[in-house]
């Protein structure tokens, strides 16, 4: 790619309207989870600055997140890629492969060195020097390292890429990881899922493409935006929870009325993304919406949960989570009773303190 073009010299090259464009950016501002009051700032952003060039390398993984990338339904996988993006490499989605293809990405690397968005799909094999996962000839350990290196951010996608994944689950024989400890000093933003919601990945890479840089993250270096709230916060049979209404069996008559699944494994309660506003497939649905309790998959290790559908953990010696929950209850029941009884001696010591005075009047 020689002319770095914008969002805006796109558009007018396919001759769009001003006003197509315009209502482009409104849907960007709202998919990057942004105030309306950043529109002004998207526009200008998007008319410009050039589209970003972007590379896509691929460790341990399954290409799901790749998948659900291009399911993505607001903006299209296609109009992302060739409209708003300028992908430059990418395993699974590039016509292009063999020698070749590899001096394009090491040219693509020397040429835009210090300016492109690096995409991470995938663990970091380590185990061995990293011989259980080879890309172009070399090690992907040596690949990744070689071109965070020179880019201007990374975004982790999935979970494999953020913390290890399925890969790195127990006994994890190829000792794969997340890729945090191999980007060095570039900064890095994780988008984890097992895949991520595809509008979660496109809305990042367009805040990285239109302001060019990373967007607020938390501690655990995730887009506020999109990881912000638990699954829990935004569930519509969060109601049934406060409630204690609870399915017990996924066939009985309380799963079939949309009670809550906590019982059933559910772990909405501990994890964060934004399954339950965004939903999936353009909105249509998410697991628990499908009677399917959510498992997790955005949480470090969460395959390692065995089995998945066990919600409630023993603590020896203490027992499990509904023994201890038990014990609390009875414990707080107790407080109760002594507060009430303490309240009762207490006024009845005021009003003893009151007559007395009142006898002395």
């Amino acid at each position: 790619m020689d002319k770095r073009e914008s969002m805006w010299d796109y558009y007018l090259k396919k001759g769009m309207s001003r006003r197509s464009f315009l209502k482009g950016c409104v849907a960007l501002t709202s998919l990057m989870g942004l105030s309306t009051d950043m529109v002004s700032k998207v526009v200008e952003a998007a008319e410009k600055k050039p589209l970003p060039v972007v590379i896509w390398i691929h460790g341990h993984e399954c290409t799901g997140c790749d998948e659900s990338f291009i399911r993505s339904g607001s903006p299209l996988a296609s109009d992302l890629v060739l409209n708003e993006i300028a992908l430059e490499y990418d395993h699974l989605l590039s016509a292009a492969c063999g020698e070749p293809f590899e001096a394009h990405l090491e040219e693509t690397i020397q040429k835009y060195k210090g300016k492109y968005i690096l995409a991470v799909e995938g663990a970091v094999s380590t185990k061995d020097n990293g011989i259980y996962c080879m890309s172009g000839g070399h090690t992907f350990t040596h690949l990744l390292k070689h071109a965070a290196a020179n880019a201007s951010a990374v975004i982790a996608y999935g979970t494999c890429a953020a913390y290890g994944g399925i890969q790195a689950a127990k006994p994890n024989p190829t000792g794969s990881s997340g890729i945090g400890m191999f980007v060095g000093s570039t900064p890095i933003v994780n988008v984890p899922g097992c895949p991520p919601i595809p509008e979660v990945m496109t809305g990042v890479i367009m805040h990285l493409a239109l302001f060019g840089q990373v967007p607020p993250l938390d501690n655990e270096e995730r887009p506020k935006q999109f990881y912000g709230n638990r699954i829990h916060d935004t569930c519509y049979r969060r109601p049934f929870f406060d409630a204690g209404m609870f399915a017990e069996r996924f066939n009985d008559a309380a799963a079939r009325a949309g009670w809550c699944l906590y019982k059933l494994g559910c772990r909405g309660p501990e994890t964060y993304n934004s399954c339950g506003n965004l939903r999936w497939f353009q909105g249509m649905s998410y697991p628990i919406q499908s009677g399917a309790p959510c498992i997790g998959c955005s949480n470090p290790h969460f395959w390692d949960e065995d089995p998945l559908t066990l919600r409630m953990p023993e603590y020896e010696p203490l027992g499990n989570v509904d023994k201890i929950g038990a014990g609390i209850a009875a414990l707080t029941a107790a407080g109760v009773v002594v507060h009430g009884a303490m309240s009762m001696v207490q006024k009845q010591q005021r009003d003893e303190i009151e007559a007395k005075k009142k006898g002395e009047q």
